[in-house]
């Protein structure tokens, strides 16, 4: 019941944050949604758990403080708390600096990789997904006032700190942080020339991220050795996970690639084109460690000794397997179809 209760709370504040036209509402639901998500990290009741809600709690109160500063401080040069009244430069780049913290961009990024290791596997999804409506429906609101040379260092450098960062990567929910944060990157950087582009990129994102965290939960991998034996718990969920790797990384014509191809147009329209350059590079580092793991879950056997642990077929469930891969595989081949 309580645990039904936390959830709800949680669905509820992302709503009413999204929905809100005042910056103190907008805080007040953001600090409810902490708070919320807290329970479900700290729940294990394992020191790293511990470690993580500690480490997510004050990164999220600190960013909660900068929110509450900027709108104050935007409340008393203009008059108003309303959302669209960002005028000011100091005010508008702090509030940006604070909802990017927020979801996990570069340079305030270093949270993301030590929480999502500390926690379960599903709560993990939560915060790579869910978490980050809300602070990105607040950036699409005020994305007109949002500085676009700030907006597209941040943007550029996530990109690259996410791609390097995600390369020597075993641990495969610090990989998938690694790849937030670049994500994060393509999100900020078309924000202030398109910002209906960067909400096609977040939501591509959440809905190829979901199935790929419920079939490494479904199939109980964590690391890189994992995924070399994934295919003797259900052949089917490898297919499935390679594809959504594929997708995630951007690799054509899947549909992580729609959201890229997009950006990039814009950008070049924009005149922007050494950037785009740049971002394109940047993104071959993501690509290569997506790459990695796709080779080392489809292609690549694991040495066969009489000493060594083979993690054997296990009984899945019928309901499970009907539910989620072809939602899985129909969000990796859904959108392609809509490029113009």
């Amino acid at each position: 019941m309580s645990t039904a209760m936390i959830f709800v709370g949680l669905i509820l504040s992302t709503i009413l944050a999204t929905a809100s036209n005042s910056w103190l509402l907008a805080w007040l639901c953001l600090e409810l949604n902490t708070l919320s998500i807290l329970p479900f990290i700290s729940k294990t009741k394992h020191p790293r758990a511990i470690e993580a809600a500690t480490k997510y709690f004050l990164t999220q109160a600190t960013a909660s403080c900068l929110l509450l500063l900027a709108g104050t401080s935007n409340a008393w040069l203009t008059g108003t708390w309303d959302m669209t009244q960002m005028s000011n430069k100091l005010t508008s780049t702090t509030m940006l600096i604070a909802l990017t913290m927020k979801m996990g961009t570069v340079p305030t990024h270093f949270w993301l990789p030590e929480v999502l290791q500390g926690s379960t596997l599903l709560t993990a999804l939560l915060i790579s997904t869910w978490q980050k409506i809300a602070p990105m429906s607040l950036l699409f609101i005020m994305s007109n006032n949002i500085q676009p040379t700030f907006a597209l260092t941040l943007g550029l450098l996530s990109t690259t700190f996410g791609g390097w960062g995600g390369m020597n990567q075993t641990q495969l929910r610090k990989m998938m942080a690694y790849s937030s944060i670049a994500n994060m990157g393509w999100t900020v950087i078309t924000l202030t020339h398109e910002p209906k582009a960067s909400m096609i990129n977040i939501f591509t994102y959440i809905i190829l991220t979901a199935p790929t965290f419920l079939l490494m939960a479904l199939t109980s991998t964590k690391t890189l050795q994992n995924m070399t034996t994934m295919w003797s718990t259900s052949p089917l969920a490898t297919t499935t996970m390679a594809l959504l790797l594929l997708s995630t990384a951007g690799l054509p014509p899947l549909t992580g690639f729609l959201p890229k191809l997009i950006i990039m147009n814009e950008l070049v329209t924009q005149n922007l084109t050494p950037l785009a350059t740049m971002t394109m590079m940047t993104s071959l580092l993501t690509l290569s460690f997506y790459l990695r793991t796709t080779y080392l879950t489809t292609l690549l056997n694991p040495p066969s000794s009489a000493t060594s642990a083979t993690k054997w077929r296990q009984k899945m469930t019928k309901n499970k397997t009907m539910i989620l891969l072809p939602t899985a595989t129909t969000s990796t081949f859904m959108m392609p179809a809509l490029i113009p």
